[in-house]
């Protein structure tokens, strides 16, 4: 009888075990099958986008609303690149964004680290005033930083457009005095009794551990210099220093629209952003996740 008692359990929770991993499944089915739903709906205007930059002009208007175009116009990129300069805007925009991430990285570090190491009268209350900067939206400080901008003789220069982030970044700032506090303090006491100075401590030991925070800082500096619109818009008047994100601008005309070309110059300047999303996703997670954890 205790035997067959002690069968009958062990097969009730086999049946009980096979019900709830039949349960686990099906949940993630319908999970799968809704991020798929979802993500679905939020590439499509990018397939859209592709789609209609290999259309041609009469398509694009064509009240026949079709994701495939009858033709593929591959030589809409041809035209994109023989009629405006494309190379130029880019170099303008690759330019304006490697300086502001240069300047990110130097200055947010030396910043960061000061807040997070050294010990000074009113340190807290200067980071919660540095906190607090991120709510200020940037329509308060735009028309100020015009007039200074331009009384120093700035105004249709690049100069405005990186200059600043060489002064840091609250968030950036947040972002790296995070890490830094996690980084145990007997490792800059063994370099400084090997004879390290500052500078050598802040490139031997806090930079290396640092690098999942700065690859974090790179690539958001990247993505918001990268598709900047109102910066370049307000400070550059110089056709010839047109970033990208002005650029495209300039093919939407008072009386015409060559969405064909607008839809392959979108396309153009989206192909960096993919890529540098691409190879930094996991740099971004890790980067956001380990902030705080010492």
């Amino acid at each position: 009888m205790s035997i067959m008692a002690s069968t009958g359990g062990e097969t009730a929770a086999a049946s009980a075990a096979r019900r709830r991993s039949g349960r686990i499944k099906a949940s993630r089915i319908v999970v799968f099958l809704l991020l798929c739903l979802f993500s679905a709906f939020l590439i499509f205007p990018l397939l859209w986008m592709l789609s209609t930059s290999l259309k041609a002009p009469h398509e694009v208007m064509s009240l026949d609303l079709r994701l495939l175009p009858e033709k593929f116009q591959w030589n809409n990129y041809v035209e994109l690149f023989r009629q405006y300069p494309v190379f130029r805007y880019m170099g303008n925009t690759a330019y304006i964004t490697v300086m502001n991430i240069a300047g990110k990285l130097i200055s947010c570090t030396l910043v960061a680290y000061g807040f997070a190491k050294y010990r000074a009268r009113g340190k807290n209350v200067l980071f919660v005033i540095l906190l607090s900067t991120m709510m200020v939206p940037w329509a308060v400080t735009m028309v100020p930083l015009f007039i200074l901008f331009k009384e120093i003789g700035w105004y249709n220069t690049f100069l405005p457009l990186w200059v600043p982030s060489f002064f840091g970044d609250a968030f950036s700032i947040f972002l790296l005095r995070q890490f830094v506090m996690g980084i145990p303090k007997e490792l800059e006491e063994a370099a400084r009794i090997d004879g390290a100075g500052l500078p050598r401590v802040l490139w031997n030991v806090v930079v290396p551990n640092l690098k999942p925070a700065l690859v974090v800082v790179a690539i958001f500096s990247f993505f918001y210099t990268w598709n900047d619109f109102l910066g370049p818009l307000i400070f550059l008047t110089d056709p010839d220093k047109a970033t990208l994100q002005l650029g495209i601008q300039f093919l939407r005309t008072q009386f015409n629209v060559q969405w064909h070309y607008m839809m392959a110059f979108s396309v153009v300047s989206l192909v960096p952003c993919l890529v540098v999303f691409f190879f930094g996703q996991r740099q971004i997670v890790e980067g956001i996740t380990l902030t705080g954890i010492k």
